[in-house]
């Protein structure tokens, strides 16, 4: 198939090319066409002018005088053009070889030089006479016959203009034709070898190796997929990477309070374990931990399926936050976090009040665990651009740059503590909004995660 198309490639190449040539060679006939008519109205109009030459005599002397037309003879010579001039009784009066002998051997010898054309070559010229009617008032005279000579050398100028050209043509076809080639080949070449190489790299991915890349060079279209590719291969290999993890993260969560109960069962079977209130308190704490991580999958799946049914209306903000902010209260005052709230109080979203509240929950308990004792969170609520946000800023220990981009990915954990699926859902939830969340972070100084909400308004 790569073959195939770089065969193709090729063909279409090529195809330009001697669509080019065979273009050049059209317009090259168009030309010669144009220079030969452009040449055969020069002749006809040297010719008419000699008719005319040859009438104004004839109306000179009221007849034809056979010394007077020896001028007109000779300058049809010098123009190139062998005559002979007829009465209307088909009677030779003169010709270019009796005009000739009439004139002195000097003087032949110059015109012969100044034309270029000999008593041999006129021999040789085995071209037609071609007939022309003398006319003066109307009345005929008598008739012309000329022909056009060839130069001495046997070439006219227009017949070394076209072998010039015809050389230059068929040099044209060669030189140029095959560099066309040449560089058809090397160009289709170039153009192939990288898709080759990026249905190789896709073969290698759909075989499991997907480590494999390819080489970007320019910045042409074959360069952006490249590129693109390269991307694509590097986010597979980060999704493998973290879905390995998940699988180890959620075996490891689960491992925990199951080996825990069963620890605590068989301890109990085997009579080593006192069955009392303390142990079955201990053995429902570890199925209530169980049940917070199977309940987390369970939203998380829920939230990516798309399948939750958001109740959106009106919610007006700023009592719907100091209602999540007194739940944190006390434990914001335990750790000694200081929690702010700033919002406007006609400020009101169009959204899920149960998923919004899911979304700030999350988001402040992330923020409680990344601060330290002394520190501080704001929560900030607002309309920015036309959209409206809820900002949760922290002071706490921020995140390093090459954590931030798998932050919102299943399990994955910044610090330790909790399931890492908090902002896994917070996204998932605030995508469902048709909203997004961004996070700026700097290691050792804090993050800010703001939550953008469509569809906001205001009431008076």
């Amino acid at each position: 198939m790569l073959r195939s198309l770089w065969v193709k490639f090729l063909i279409i190449l090529i195809s330009v090319s001697m669509i080019s040539l065979a273009s050049a060679f059209l317009l090259r006939e168009l030309i010669i066409r144009d220079f030969q008519e452009y040449l055969e109205g020069g002749r006809e109009d040297r010719i008419y002018k000699i008719m005319a030459s040859i009438e104004g005599s004839y109306e000179k002397y009221s007849g034809w005088k056979e010394e007077e037309l020896n001028e007109n003879i000779i300058w049809a010579l010098l123009l190139g053009y062998e005559c002979k001039i007829m009465d209307t009784d088909n009677k030779e009066i003169i010709n270019t070889n009796k005009a000739l002998e009439s004139l002195s051997p000097l003087m032949k010898r110059r015109i012969l030089a100044l034309s270029d054309f000999s008593f041999d070559e006129r021999i040789r010229n085995n071209k037609r006479f071609a007939v022309y009617p003398l006319f003066l008032g109307g009345k005929n005279i008598g008739h012309l016959d000329i022909k056009l000579l060839s130069s001495q050398d046997g070439h006219a100028k227009e017949t070394i203009f076209l072998k010039r050209s015809n050389r230059l043509l068929i040099i044209s076809i060669f030189a140029l034709g095959g560099l066309s080639v040449l560089l058809s080949f090397i160009f289709s070449r170039r153009l192939t070898d990288p898709v080759k190489k990026l249905t190789i790299a896709a073969k290698d991915i759909s075989e499991g190796n997907i480590k494999s890349r390819v080489p970007v060079s320019g910045n042409d279209e074959i360069g952006k997929l490249s590129v693109a590719f390269n991307a694509m291969a590097d986010n597979l290999e980060i999704q493998e990477s973290l879905r390995k993890k998940l699988m180890s993260n959620i075996a490891h969560e689960l491992r925990t309070p199951l080996t825990s109960i069963q620890g605590e069962l068989e301890g109990m079977i085997d009579g080593l374990i006192k069955v009392d209130r303390e142990r079955l308190l201990s053995l429902n704490e570890e199925a209530g931990r169980l049940k917070t991580i199977i309940e987390g999958i369970e939203e998380l799946s829920i939230a990516e399926a798309s399948a939750l049914e958001l109740r959106k209306h009106p919610i007006n903000m700023k009592p719907f936050l100091v209602n999540i902010k007194d739940r944190f209260e006390n434990l914001y005052s335990d750790k000694g976090v200081e929690l702010e709230l700033e919002c406007e109080d006609n400020l009101t979203f169009h959204a899920d009040p149960d998923r919004l509240s899911q979304i700030v929950i999350n988001l402040l308990s992330n923020a409680l665990k990344a601060t330290e004792k002394g520190g501080g969170v704001q929560v900030k609520a607002g309309i920015e651009y036309g959209e409206s946000f809820i900002e949760i800023k922290d002071t706490g220990q921020g995140m390093r740059k090459e954590e931030m981009p798998f932050i919102f990915e299943r399990f994955y954990k910044v610090s330790e503590g909790g399931l890492g699926l908090g902002l896994t859902i917070a996204k998932e939830l605030a995508e469902a909004h048709g909203g997004r969340i961004e996070v700026q972070s700097e290691y050792g100084k804090g993050s800010v995660f703001t939550v953008y909400i469509p569809e906001f308004t205001t009431s008076s």
